[in-house]
């Protein structure tokens, strides 16, 4: 009010809905003596116009302050992003795994006591072992030379190894170089290895759906070290005692990238016996031709270990003199699969028809051929897959006898536990066919 009379002398001003809209003339509006509803007149115009005023300024404020939020965390999420890529490259690609002292691990490990012995592997035995930040740690003291040339290999292959991650890889931390044996520093799992609890003091403590969880954990573990890491590791040594198991029971595969890798530009090379007998393909343990199909072949057979609780290499009292692969062919062929199963676990916990898909997988990964494998990427496919195979017939596989590997080499016929008598595999006599 005091506005209009303000700005408009000898005029006469009136204001409605004060504050939002305002109208003046020096011509009465209306007539003298008049009534008028103004209702419609404040509705349809004073209001609209209110409205779009007030939304406009609110609109026109949350857009300033969407814009300089935005900002605000753009700027700060590329900080973090720096600083986060700067310590993945740090911690692998430029300074490699850290490295320890020998006096450190020693100390950790109580001078390699023996009740810290967590188990023995064909690379060396290891320890369990307390840094002295507290943290808990697995210590492998590698039975290797202590050559220049097996150093400069050891720094190498740990280089590498070092930058593999996969939630079902155990993780390397570290290692020594520099004192009187080499030595890697991996983490520690709770559960210890696959073997104790089918063979071992735990044994029949397995459920099934955690044996599940550990077979599609292992292959897809094996399916990266083949062919999603940036070059392709053969573990060559596929067995139970290399699954190690966490806090939850998920598995994680040890002892991978200590043998050599596979060469870009061949699909197979002849090596020295690198495996432990029961587990190795026929092809890798009788000719030496090793290709990522040979750990194929390994994991077939720990599958099979994993659904029966029979170890590979034994023979089990009622199964007529077979050992497991054999016999798990033979009740696949008189279609009876759940023979198979571990006595141990519950009828109630599994169905029939899951068993018995894996069962075949299993037996898939055992064929005689290499060609005739599945990639582990396959394998995690079809474990994946809902309801029964496909059916894709299968053949027989090659059952071999200790005698029948011979030493190449110069000799020397395993860096694992392959000269053992006591490891023979599955069978009497190699068989290819019935």
């Amino acid at each position: 009010m005091l506005l209009a009379q303000g700005c408009l002398p000898d005029a006469d001003g009136r204001a409605v809905d004060a504050g939002c809209f305002l109208r003046y003339s020096t011509t009465p509006f209306f007539a003298d003596n008049q009534t008028t509803d103004l209702t419609p007149f404040l509705s349809n115009g004073g209001s609209s116009k209110k409205a779009a005023i007030i939304g406009g300024a609110v609109g026109g404020v949350g857009a300033l302050l969407l814009v300089l939020g935005f900002l605000f965390w753009f700027k700060r999420s590329r900080k973090s992003t720096t600083a986060t890529r700067g310590d993945i490259l740090g911690a692998t690609e430029l300074q490699g795994p850290v490295n320890y002292s020998y006096k450190d691990l020693k100390s950790a490990t109580k001078n390699f006591i023996g009740e810290n012995k967590l188990g023995e592997g064909g690379f060396g035995d290891v320890y369990k072992g307390t840094l002295r930040n507290g943290k808990i740690v697995a210590v492998k003291r590698l039975a290797i030379g202590q050559s220049r040339r097996a150093k400069e290999e050891f720094e190498s292959e740990v280089k590498l190894i070092s930058n593999v991650h996969h939630r079902n890889l155990i993780r390397l931390l570290g290692c020594c170089s520099k004192g009187p044996e080499l030595l890697l520093v991996y983490e520690f799992m709770k559960n210890s290895s696959l073997d104790k609890f089918l063979f071992g003091e735990r044994r029949g403590s397995l459920r099934w759906e955690q044996r599940y969880d550990i077979i599609m954990g292992t292959a897809r573990g094996l399916a990266y070290l083949h062919e999603e890491f940036h070059v392709c590791i053969i573990h060559r040594d596929i067995k139970t005692s290399n699954i190690l198991l966490d806090g939850d029971f998920l598995p994680r595969i040890a002892d991978f990238g200590l043998a050599r890798l596979l060469p870009e530009d061949r699909t197979h090379l002849s090596t020295r016996f690198a495996g432990t007998l029961g587990y190795t393909a026929p092809e890798y343990a009788i000719h030496g031709q090793l290709s990522e199909k040979a750990d194929t072949y390994s994991y077939g057979v720990v599958v099979l270990e994993i659904i029966s609780g029979q170890k590979s290499n034994e023979i089990k009292v009622d199964s007529a003199g077979e050992y497991l692969l054999e016999r798990a062919w033979k009740l696949y062929e008189e279609e009876k699969h759940l023979e198979l199963v571990d006595e141990s676990l519950d009828p109630d916990e599994y169905e029939g028809e899951d068993v018995k898909k894996v069962i075949e997988i299993a037996l898939m990964c055992t064929q005689a051929t290499p060609a005739q494998r599945p990639t582990m990427s396959e394998v995690v496919v079809l474990l994946k897959s809902k309801g029964l195979l496909q059916q894709r017939p299968l053949t027989r596989p090659i059952f071999i006898d200790s005698n029948q590997i011979k030493p190449r080499g110069g000799g020397d016929t395993s860096t694992s536990t392959a000269s053992s008598a006591s490891n023979a595999t599955a069978s009497i006599s190699q068989v290819s066919g019935r």
